[in-house]
């Protein structure tokens, strides 16, 4: 994807960006290359991959909810995505990036400082210990494809209001939507929207689900990360 063709792709999901955030999304793919080489941040380097599978991607979370001036957390969010993509596109959010790993805040720290982002807070610490003193505090909390579906909502929906949303970005989740009632049942959600949809150019399938907080979640989730993997709900 070229950059006519990111400004076209995104009018179509009502995104338009001026010069500056252009720019900055520039000055972005720039920085994540050249860090690229000094330790693993991803394997999708090309330009053109990066505004697709990357960029455009992360954006498309707009297409089932309006973002802007919302306060989001981003859990797992590696070198950036979708949350750092999502505080150059929308000032007006405030993003939290929760990641565990040391080299990976130092390069959203970098990005951060380099692109001005006053509305990121990077906390460098594991999705289910954050939610533990974090509770109820979010509009949206999203994740993309950091894990099965089932172990995000119970790392994610303790950190979302009443009313908030919580939003997964997979691709194909036929198999992890199976046996996940027990799961929005005890952590009070409900699954409100679901959008299935194809990139454009090359054709990747991508589904977003959005889920409503009903009530507050259980003191008692998230549970511990062995648990987590070891027991279902």
């Amino acid at each position: 994807m070229n950059k006519e063709e990111f400004i076209i792709e995104l009018k179509k999901i009502k995104i338009e960006l001026d010069d500056a955030k252009l720019a900055n999304l520039d000055k972005y793919y720039n920085i994540l290359t050249e860090e690229n080489k000094k330790y693993n941040l991803t394997r999708i380097i090309s330009k053109e991959d990066v505004y697709l599978k990357h960029f455009y991607d992360s954006l498309t979370i707009n297409k089932i909810e309006n973002i802007n001036n919302q306060s989001i957390c981003d859990l797992g969010s590696g070198a950036g995505f979708p949350g750092l993509v999502l505080a150059i596109c929308f000032p007006n959010t405030t993003i939290t990036l929760i990641e565990a790993n040391s080299k990976k805040c130092y390069f959203l720290n970098l990005v951060k400082s380099q692109l001005q982002l006053n509305n990121v807070t990077i906390i460098n610490t594991r999705s289910e210990d954050y939610a533990k003193n974090n509770r109820e505090v979010y509009d949206i909390v999203t994740a993309r494809a950091v894990a099965p579906l089932k172990h995000l909502l119970e790392y994610g929906v303790p950190l979302v209001k009443v009313n908030g949303k919580f939003i997964a970005m997979k691709a194909n989740v036929e198999e992890e939507e199976k046996n996940i009632d027990n799961y929005l049942e005890k952590l009070n959600i409900k699954e409100e929207k679901k959008l299935i949809f194809k990139l454009p150019i090359e054709g990747s399938l991508r589904t977003l689900i959005k889920y409503l907080k009903i009530k507050e979640t259980n003191k008692k989730y998230p549970r511990r990360y062995n648990e987590i993997i070891k027991k279902d709900l």
